[in-house]
């Protein structure tokens, strides 16, 4: 289990505080131990919430990943059907790192400022959100877009539009509650999860490639 680079320097910050809690505490304890408890909760929290777990599937040719961790909320099909639309909502308990569903190029990163509502309400969509589009093989396609919430207030992308990547490799994080959705070509992919299951980025496969695709 390692940890992001985004979280470890407040987990440095929260050890200094504690070390300052403990030393103020044989000074004053009145001082001292709301900072070693609070300091404590704060370090021990950027820990969990910062954790980067070894996700090391080989996914089989044709599989596609899931994107994110947490708890798919909607199925739908957009833009006059052509695209159907995985949105998974990811509470604070779940790990935030999101992972490319496909082998491919990033051909493009697209980043909009946006509202900040409550990441499993219909209104996300319209939140502050990057979206990353990653072209395969044969015209295959997925674009994953990180969508912040009403607590995440930053998003992290950790690719670059022309870098090549693999499934299962990791493309970003979003900071606290938040939304990703995943959009697919409705006619080229079968879709094996449903609405209310819940999905580990790198792990489960969430669908997979027609054969004419």
């Amino acid at each position: 289990m390692g940890i992001v680079p985004q979280g470890i320097k407040l987990i440095i910050i929260g050890c200094a505080a504690l070390i300052a809690g403990i030393l103020l505490f044989f000074w004053t304890k009145w001082i001292g131990l709301p900072l070693i408890i609070l300091s404590l909760i704060f370090t021990l929290f950027s820990l969990f919430f910062f954790r980067d777990p070894v996700r090391d599937k080989i996914f089989a040719p044709g599989e596609i990943g899931a994107p994110g961790d947490g708890k798919i909320i909607s199925i739908s099909k957009e833009d006059y059907y052509d695209i159907v639309v995985i949105r998974i909502f990811l509470s604070i308990f779940n790990v935030h790192l999101q992972r490319a569903p496909i082998d491919g190029e990033v051909t493009d990163v697209d980043f909009h400022e946006g509202k900040f509502e409550i990441a499993y309400k219909p209104e996300a969509k319209d939140n502050q959100r990057n979206k990353i589009r990653i072209e395969g093989e044969n015209g295959r396609f997925a674009e994953v877009e990180q969508i912040a919430g009403a607590i995440a207030r930053r998003i992290a992308c950790y690719v670059n539009k022309g870098d090549r990547i693999k499934v299962g490799d990791k493309i970003g994080m979003i900071y606290f509650g938040s939304q990703v959705a995943l959009y697919l070509p409705a006619d080229r992919v079968n879709i094996l999860v449903r609405k209310g299951e819940k999905v580990r980025a790198g792990e489960t496969v969430i669908g997979l490639w027609k054969r004419k695709g």
